[in-house]
């Protein structure tokens, strides 16, 4: 039995390369939330290639490129910091005042709540209890320290 190309039955990876497809379509803002729920369904529920190509066949060919905000094409991007895997690394926090304030204050209330169980239990046990609560407080403490210190770094680097 021959059958036409677009009878086969298609792969779970085919059926893949169309949802992702179209979820680049729709961070592109080409779908709708409704438009890319319904297509990213038929997709998964794809039996034939015939199934397939109406769902992307009013996408262009190849998704476009960002837009860069703010910086003209001639202008050369700054180089962010890179972890070991080559991926840029971000840090550990947000760089805006408020995300390190966040994260210092979550850090002190944990450390605060940690150390109050810590001394309930020494005070209702009455015997020395190990201070486990260092083992929260301070890894946590020393990635804020580290942080702060190398975003004030960077901040004296830039020009």
């Amino acid at each position: 039995m021959v059958s036409v190309d677009g009878a086969v039955r298609c792969s779970d990876a085919e059926r893949a390369q169309v949802a992702d497809r179209l979820a680049t379509a729709h961070a592109e803002g080409r779908l709708t939330l409704a438009e890319y729920d319904e297509r990213v369904r038929a997709a998964h529920g794809a039996v034939v290639r015939d199934d397939l190509a109406p769902l992307t066949g009013d996408l262009p060919g190849r998704p476009a490129a960002p837009a860069v905000v703010g910086r003209s094409r001639t202008e050369p991007a700054r180089r962010s910091r890179s972890c070991a895997f080559g991926g840029p690394f971000p840090g550990p926090f947000p760089v805006s005042a408020g995300g390190v304030r966040g994260a210092v204050a979550a850090w002190a209330v944990v450390s605060a709540v940690n150390l109050l169980i810590w001394l309930a239990v020494v005070l209702g046990s009455g015997a020395a209890v190990y201070p486990w609560w260092i083992w929260v407080a301070g890894p946590w403490g020393v990635a804020l320290l580290v942080g702060a210190l190398g975003r004030s770094a960077q901040r004296s680097a830039t020009p």
